[in-house]
């Protein structure tokens, strides 16, 4: 299809903030949207590929502001100038493109494949001469494109389409489009969406309306898939009261999420946020060859870190570097080497397991895995309905160094990608949340040329705009020591943050939300200073979470529910 079709219907769907506005506009859009055409959606939500497809654009904005610059022949300085006036470098393109008549006489009509082309190409560049190669590409579409279009490549380059459409929204849209039943549908199409992870997919499945051919897309060994999430109970009563009795009572680790998928003899890791990370983990795949019984599996796991010498479990912060690592990977087996606990199971020997009572899949996990302490266990489990038992057991996973207990429903079936009422955490009453970073502050003196204060912000899931909640400036060293250090420093924490920089006035810039943090604080305040309308008191930085992504980041809702919690000065542990 043409790419001024799709640059129109952004316009249009960017026009309003009503969400039921954007799905009518989404929906007219996705009816006349021809089968050849459907990986238009992953445009749509600012990609090119499947959520759980690896490569990803990854264009900073000086590469942008480059290509802006050649397309238009205007200087690089303009360009930079012009940015700072709009502080969206798509305008910008805009603008400049609009101001350059002679480039209509020589424009090819763009299309989507033509696009999608041209960006897939950047992710697979790599060595002597990138930069200049991905500037060609890109240079190529912006000399070709109108004003409007050019806009809305940018953005797209840059993953800041500003729209407002989400994978709900598209999720709702093709219920209206192409069902009867959209509430039903919706359900359906949702269901289909977190088993493949492939809106495309989806798509060609919806399109004829027939509800059972979604119900084909099913879970695949190989292909991620988002895991379940749970909610907070204030205490064991509560928790109790949520999911039943008798329930089963687990060890809430203090780790990082491990998806395990293993075919004959392959085995793949994949964090929480659809990240392979299977060369990080080569001696935890062994493990699953050597005690792990079955042919094909997908294993839910939460992997954490001890010490070899006491054999003391560690925290998350010390050992979080095995998923950042790509190299060194021997040296880092051997210094930090991990436990799989492994708590639930989706997938066994050709058969789905979503809908399958809790019961069935903790019992098949007892029964597959061969318990191997320091290597791969099942996790540490009770079923019961005593309240005191539980109560033991909560403050024996604190002593053990774990976060703190988790409770499940004996019943419940697995639901991908949804934090669900019927598996609940309880864990001290220690005052922390995972937030994004979306700005910063240069500092002056010994941190002169490093970001010295982070804005912190929480997610409002029912816009998914990020909200500022903060500022930090603590928790953070002031100069990187050894590379297996646990914590970052300023100058670290920056570099970290530069790509992602949108605009800069002064000592102040703006950052795409893109990097999480773990932060504990003293205490939530009501504040009019930050548009969530509350504000942290002391937070501190305990922990980069390479294993979340932004929409894993504690909501507004979490901050609202913590707010009330800490009135009723509940102290649990």
């Amino acid at each position: 299809m043409k790419y001024l079709e799709l640059a129109e219907f952004y316009k249009e769907a960017g026009s309003t903030t009503k969400r039921l506005e954007k799905i009518r506009i989404l929906s007219d859009f996705l009816k006349k949207l021809q089968e050849k055409d459907k990986d238009v959606l992953y445009l749509m939500l600012g990609d090119i590929y499947p959520e759980y497809d690896e490569k990803r654009i990854g264009i900073s904005n000086q590469i942008a502001i480059k290509a802006i610059s050649k397309a238009t022949g205007v200087d690089e300085k303009t360009v930079v100038h012009e940015w700072k006036e709009v502080g969206d470098l798509g305008k910008v393109a805009e603008k400049l493109i609009s101001k350059k008549k002679q480039a209509t006489l020589h424009r090819h009509v763009l299309t989507t494949e033509k696009i999608l082309e041209n960006l897939r190409k950047l992710p697979e560049l790599e060595g002597k001469g990138t930069v200049g190669k991905k500037l060609l590409l890109i240079t190529e579409l912006l000399a070709s494109a109108s004003p409007l279009e050019a806009m809305y490549i940018v953005r797209t380059l840059l993953a800041d389409l500003r729209m407002g459409i989400k994978e709900s929204t598209i999720r709702d849209a093709m219920a209206v489009a192409f069902f009867q039943d959209k509430k039903e549908a919706s359900k359906k199409i949702q269901d289909a969406i977190d088993k493949s992870n492939d809106l495309a997919a989806v798509f060609d499945a919806a399109k004829h309306g027939k509800l059972n051919e979604l119900g084909k897309l099913h879970l695949e060994v190989g292909k991620p898939i988002k895991a379940m999430l749970a909610q907070k109970a204030k205490n064991i009563h509560e928790a109790f009261e949520a999911v039943g009795k008798p329930c089963a009572i687990e060890y809430k680790y203090d780790g990082f999420r491990l998806i395990i998928h293993k075919k004959a003899n392959q085995v793949i890791f994949f964090t929480r946020r659809l990240e392979n990370v299977t060369k990080q983990f080569p001696e935890v795949a062994e493990y699953v060859k050597k005690y792990v019984t079955g042919d094909s599996l997908i294993l839910d796991s939460e992997a954490v870190g001890f010490d070899k010498k006491t054999g003391e479990y560690k925290p998350f912060q010390e050992i979080s570097q095995r998923i950042r690592r790509k190299y060194d990977i021997e040296k880092l087996q051997n210094e930090l080497p991990i436990e799989i606990n492994v708590f639930d199971i989706l997938y066994y020997n050709g058969k789905s397991l979503l809908n399958e009572p809790f019961e069935k899949r903790t019992a098949l996990i007892k029964k597959i895995i061969k318990n191997h302490p320091y290597k791969i266990i099942h996790a540490k489990q009770i079923i019961t309905s005593d309240e005191t038992k539980a109560e033991e057991f909560y403050k024996q996973a604190l002593k053990n160094n774990q976060e703190g207990v988790m409770f499940k429903n004996l019943q419940a079936f697995y639901q991908p990608g949804n934090r669900v009422g019927h598996m609940l955490k309880i864990k001290p009453a220690e005052k922390d949340l995972d937030l994004v970073i979306t700005g910063g502050e240069y500092g002056t003196g010994k941190r002169f040329g490093w970001l010295s204060s982070f804005i912190l912000s929480c997610k409002d899931e029912k816009t998914g705009k990020f909200l500022e909640i903060g500022k930090m400036g603590t928790g953070i060293k002031e100069k990187a020591t050894e590379e297996t250090d646990s914590h970052i420093s300023f100058n670290e924490l920056t570099e970290k943050l530069k790509p992602y920089f949108i605009e800069e006035k002064g000592k102040t810039v703006k950052i795409k939300p893109k990097i999480v943090i773990s932060v504990t604080y003293q205490e939530i305040q009501h504040s009019p200073n930050y548009n969530s309308g509350f504000a942290l008191r002391f937070p501190r930085f305990t922990a980069l979470r390479p294993d979340k992504s932004p929409n894993d980041a504690s909501t507004l809702k979490d901050v609202e529910k913590d707010f009330e919690n800490q009135k009723r000065n509940w102290k649990y542990g």
